[in-house]
């Protein structure tokens, strides 16, 4: 096996600390990956802080992992040495059940496993890519285009595909009317992929700090959240809102944006339960729904998508011995828009 240096969660409370864990030797369908950069999802702090329940430590996490092919096993066909690749959420599935057929790895009935603090096919728990190193699947890495700028790429195994999967399978495109619920690291991503499919985009944030930015994002209007004008001003109004707040919000007052048929989104994914009372859905035909990332033709459609439109997260990079510090930083809002983190530092 291979020993490679990483940062982890040696508890719930305590902070992240250098390690090193151990890779599996490469199998006869396995590419292993050096991993250049890593982005910081917001899913790796409710992680490790256990938000979403209990956990095995030590964890690494990441799932937002772009490098470079240094071995594939005997049977890989997809990959060669010194391919630019990227890992996202899954490293692999039943691919039996009906979802897995059907290409939606995600949503595998059996469970798909996750990138980390999931059961690998070894019976031990994946780590994810805080890491030098990762051995994947062939079936479950990414080819990553040229033209996505190789340091921002990461952020789009998660926070690109969660984004782009129900803007397209909702239809987002010329005639449709988006809003988009807040502008942080998947935000600023779902602003510019609907912008980019042609949607009439509009952020709805808690104040209109950012409207700057929403704006040269792609967004034609921007509204803060804290003015109660502007439930008025928009009620009846959307096609599709994309959701992308991690916290409870008054989803009564929020759904009444939706205009007939309208539909609202959640990929963001708050600790605790939310309650709404039905009567807000009727009104309109209105549909509450949720979207779980995508699966991996869908992920490598989003990449080539993104190359196609010139379209590329807002990244910070930091060294491996900043990453607590940017932790605090995404719980306070304090980044525009995605950390990255550069392996190298390790």
């Amino acid at each position: 096996m291979l020993t490679v240096k990483a940062y982890a969660a040696p508890s719930a409370t305590e902070p992240l600390v250098p390690t090193t864990i151990e890779r599996r030797d490469v199998g006869a369908n396995d590419v292993q990956i050096a991993i250049a950069y890593a982005g910081v999802c917001h899913s790796d702090i409710h992680t490790v802080r256990e938000d979403w329940g209990p956990i095995t430590f030590p964890q690494v996490v990441g799932h937002e992992i772009v490098g470079e092919v240094t071995e594939v096993g005997g049977e890989v066909t997809k990959f060669a040495v010194g391919d630019r690749v990227g890992v996202g959420c899954m490293v692999n599935s039943c691919r039996e059940c009906e979802n897995c057929v059907a290409g939606m790895e995600q949503y595998c009935l059996a469970g798909n496993t996750g990138t980390y603090a999931s059961v690998d096919r070894d019976g031990t728990i994946t780590q994810g890519g805080y890491s030098t190193h990762v051995v994947v699947d062939q079936d479950f890495v990414l080819r990553v285009p040229e033209a996505i700028p190789y340091e921002a790429a990461a952020p789009l195994l998660c926070a690109g595909i969660t984004t782009y999967s129900p803007l397209a399978h909702w239809n987002a495109g010329p005639g449709k009317r988006v809003a988009v619920v807040g502008m942080g690291g998947l935000g600023h991503m779902a602003v510019k992929i609907a912008s980019a499919m042609g949607a009439e985009v509009t952020v709805l944030s808690q104040t209109l700090s950012k409207k700057d930015d929403g704006l040269a994002f792609g967004a034609t209007d921007y509204y803060a959240t804290s003015d109660k004008e502007t439930f008025k001003t928009l009620r009846n109004t959307f096609d599709l809102v994309i959701n992308t707040v991690s916290a409870s919000l008054d989803f009564d007052r929020y759904v009444k944006l939706l205009r007939l048929d309208g539909v609202w989104v959640n990929v963001g994914a708050p600790a605790d339960p939310v309650s709404m009372r039905v009567f807000s859905l009727f009104a309109n035909r209105r549909s509450f729904a949720g979207s779980n990332i995508g699966g991996i033709a869908e992920t490598q459609e989003m990449l080539d998508f993104c190359a196609e439109h010139g379209i590329a997260p807002e990244t910070e990079l930091i060294s491996a011995d900043e990453i607590n510090d940017a932790y605090e930083r995404v719980l306070r809002s304090d980044v525009r828009y995605r950390f990255v983190i550069d392996t190298a530092t390790l």
